[in-house]
C-alpha cells in the first residue's frame, strides 16, 4: 500500500482545529536515497551528541521513523554516513534530523529516507548525554513518540496514527 501524499493529508486535515495533525516548517532538505518515508515515530533529544542517535539506528528500526531533536545546530553533524546505512541496513523508514548531517554522497546512496536542515562536515562529540522517547520540538512544532509521519517532495507532516485509521474531521 502506497502512502499519501501530503498534500492530499493537507487538504483532508485543512479544517483541523485540535492540533493533532501538524506541519512541518518546510526548512529540512533531503539527503536520503529515498524521497518518500512514513511511519510510527520514535524520538531522540541531542545537542552536538549523537550517541543516542547511533544506538537508535543500530536497532530493529521496524518501519519507524527516528526523528532527531539536535536543537536545530549547525554546528555538528548528527548522522553520517554509517548511522545512515545502519538505519537502512535496520530497517529504519526514515530519519528526520532538526540539525545536520554529514557524508551527502553516502547518505544519497542509502535506501532510507534523511531529511535535515544542512550539512556540516564537523562529527559530534560522544559525551553519551540525551533522551530517548521523550516528546520534542522540532521547529516549534510537537512530535511525539507513537506519532505517524508522512514525508515527501512536498513536505513532512505528522498526526497522531496512520493515516488508514485517520479520519479528516
Amino acid at each position: 500500500m502506497s502512502q499519501p501524499a501530503t498534500t492530499d493529508l493537507c487538504d483532508a486535515f485543512k479544517n483541523a482545529t485540535d492540533g493533532q495533525f501538524r506541519v512541518l516548517p518546510p526548512v529540512f532538505r533531503d539527503f536520503g536515497g529515498l524521497g518518500t518515508f512514513s511511519g510510527p515515530v520514535t524520538t531522540v533529544k541531542c545537542h552536538e551528541d549523537n550517541t543516542l542517535v547511533k544506538a537508535a539506528v543500530d536497532s530493529p528500526g521496524l518501519g519507524r521513523v527516528l526523528v532527531v531533536d539536535g536543537g536545530g545546530s549547525l554546528r555538528r553533524a548528527l548522522v553520517g554516513g554509517n548511522l545512515g546505512a545502519a538505519a537502512a541496513r535496520n530497517g529504519w523508514a526514515g530519519v528526520v534530523v532538526d540539525g545536520c548531517v554529514r557524508d551527502v554522497a553516502e547518505l544519497a546512496r542509502c535506501s532510507v529516507g534523511i531529511r535535515a536542515l544542512a550539512a556540516m562536515p564537523l562529527p559530534t562529540e560522544k559525551r553519551h548525554q540525551g533522551q530517548v522517547d521523550v516528546p520534542v520540538q522540532v521547529q516549534g512544532v510537537w512530535v511525539r513518540p507513537g506519532d505517524w509521519l508522512v514525508a515527501d517532495a512536498d513536505g513532512i507532516v505528522v498526526m497522531p496514527g496512520p493515516p488508514a485509521s485517520s479520519h479528516a474531521p
